[in-house]
């Protein structure tokens, strides 16, 4: 029976304690729009304003600065269904992060002992990956601008607040590597099998 190197162990103990926190830290940052929706904290959401702001910088010579400031929008006495509008796609996010986070951890875990990292597991957990990054990168995108609008349709603000479709580029980019790599496990794990059989 071989036994694992310490420097392997550390190595895996280290990687499982920074999957750890991270499950912790989205956690909390999940529970903070959760108390929003439950009434307990008032739920707020970031917008883009369509009127780029000037600012004239002092003792600058003249000089201003010029771009599209982010805003929050608040509602003085939300509902229900207002608050659900504020903080859903966060909370969304949230889970589908909490979602991708697990699947890593499960992939970390078939590396101990004498763990096989072409394991058919990890390539079932990659494909999961990747699918969540791709809704993450799409419709989470798509529930924010759903609510934004719902929440300003018809009110003074919908000429001031810019609501725009856009994917998220880089999780798009992480959903096609996730895929990428599930596919070279899936080789990897066809492979080992089939040389198993020769020997």
């Amino acid at each position: 029976m071989k036994t694992t190197p310490w420097w392997r162990a550390l190595d895996r103990h280290s990687l499982e304690g920074i999957i750890g926190l991270a499950l912790l830290g989205v956690g909390l940052s999940i529970l903070v729009p959760i108390l929003g929706v439950l009434g307990v904290l008032s739920p707020t959401r970031e917008v883009r304003l369509n009127a780029p702001a000037q600012v004239t910088a002092p003792s600058a010579d003249g000089m201003t600065l010029q771009g599209t400031h982010q805003a929050e929008l608040t509602l003085n006495d939300p509902g229900l269904m207002d608050r659900v509008l504020l903080a859903g796609p966060e909370i969304i996010q949230g889970i589908l992060i909490l979602a991708i986070l697990t699947l890593i951890m499960q992939i970390t875990m078939t590396f101990r002992g004498e763990g096989d990292i072409f394991d058919r597991r990890n390539t079932r957990h990659l494909y999961r990956i990747a699918a969540l990054l791709l809704v993450t990168a799409t419709l989470v995108p798509g529930l924010d601008v759903a609510a934004t609008n719902i929440l300003v349709t018809g009110t003074p603000l919908a000429q001031a607040v810019e609501i725009n479709y856009e994917i998220s580029g880089i999780e798009a980019l992480l959903s096609l590597i996730a895929a990428a790599l599930a596919g070279a496990f899936g080789y990897g794990t066809r492979l080992r099998a089939d040389t198993e059989g020769l020997v």
